[in-house]
């Protein structure tokens, strides 16, 4: 059975059932891979909304991150417009926030940004590795 991961907006779903530490963990190896061509010195911020899932994720996601050769830089708690306007300014191959924002409390996602705080075209997002 094929699954979308992707929806209009990053990866979804229900925190620790659709949206689990491993499918963060294999998303942040990807991001890595994608964002900073072939993980070697890929620098990527990663901020998170205040969800209690957020810190979860944020690990799994930094940790695949660096299994793939980038560095995860922590943003901490922020609003998805300041990840994307520190991406743009700053010395990253991208950005991750993760947040559900209006969706309900046991929700969470994964939103990817490229090297010019812009979300990532369709294209360029697919299947987690």
């Amino acid at each position: 059975m094929t699954r979308k991961w992707f929806g209009t907006d990053g990866i979804r779903g229900v925190a620790n059932v659709d949206l689990t530490p491993e499918l963060a963990l294999r998303a942040g190896r990807a991001a890595a891979a994608v964002l900073g061509g072939s993980g070697a010195g890929a620098r990527i911020l990663v901020g998170r909304d205040t969800r209690l899932s957020g810190p979860m994720l944020e690990g799994a996601l930094m940790a695949g991150i660096a299994s793939a050769g980038g560095t995860a830089v922590l943003a901490g708690v922020v609003p998805t417009p300041a990840v994307s306007r520190l991406v743009a300014a700053g010395d990253y191959h991208g950005g991750v926030v993760i947040s559900a924002s209006h969706n309900p409390f046991q929700d969470n996602g994964i939103k990817l940004f490229g090297s010019d705080g812009k979300k990532l075209a369709d294209a360029e997002m697919t299947t987690p590795p």
